[in-house]
């Protein structure tokens, strides 16, 4: 588990690639710039990539401090309508692939989310569970907690969880969401 209190991602997995790009965050920046989103914080960024550098929709980089590759800088955060039309559609995508590499992380949300007001519960608020799916949840890892995806969906009936979490995280960093479950604000 990370610190609470680390402000930095370690790893961004690339949503977008420009070889000559002008930076959005910084006025007058040009070169390589790439769009990623962090992997721990869900940060959506831009970063200043190496000259002679390819990148694909859903790599991963390593941007932390110590031991870049590819990447020179991270630039700052970008708003949603900031991102790239090529960087908007690989979203959903790439945050799938982000769920599911980081799967125990996004299984616990199944295991501890709790309700919200007396009339929401925050399992809820993943696209495709309402009340019924919501109730059995709570019942089963009441009885034992879940241990992976395939579980949920074994267990519960849940088609495709890991694709139902990356919906409702590109949902929150698109602002189509009150409230935030998986993106910090």
């Amino acid at each position: 588990m990370m610190p609470a209190d680390k402000k930095y991602e370690e790893f961004a997995f690339v949503l977008g690639f420009m070889p000559r790009g002008k930076s959005v965050v910084i006025k007058g920046r040009e070169g390589p710039m790439v769009e990623a989103i962090g992997e721990d914080r869900l940060t959506l960024l831009e970063l200043l990539a190496m000259e002679n550098q390819d990148f694909e929709a859903g790599e991963k980089v390593k941007i932390g401090k110590e031991g870049r590759e590819k990447i020179v800088s991270v630039l700052g955060k970008l708003t949603y309508e900031e991102l790239s039309s090529e960087a908007k559609t690989s979203l959903p995508v790439v945050v799938e692939g982000l769920v599911k590499e980081n799967e125990k992380k996004y299984v616990t949300y199944f295991n501890d989310l709790q309700p919200l007001t007396p009339r929401l519960h925050g399992l809820e608020l993943i696209p495709g569970i309402g009340k019924t799916f919501m109730k059995e949840i709570v019942a089963m890892r009441d009885r034992q907690p879940f241990t992976s995806f395939d579980d949920v969906q074994t267990r519960v009936g849940l088609r495709d969880p890991a694709k139902m979490i990356a919906k409702r995280i590109v949902e929150e960093l698109a602002g189509d969401s009150r409230v935030s479950v998986f993106v910090k604000k």
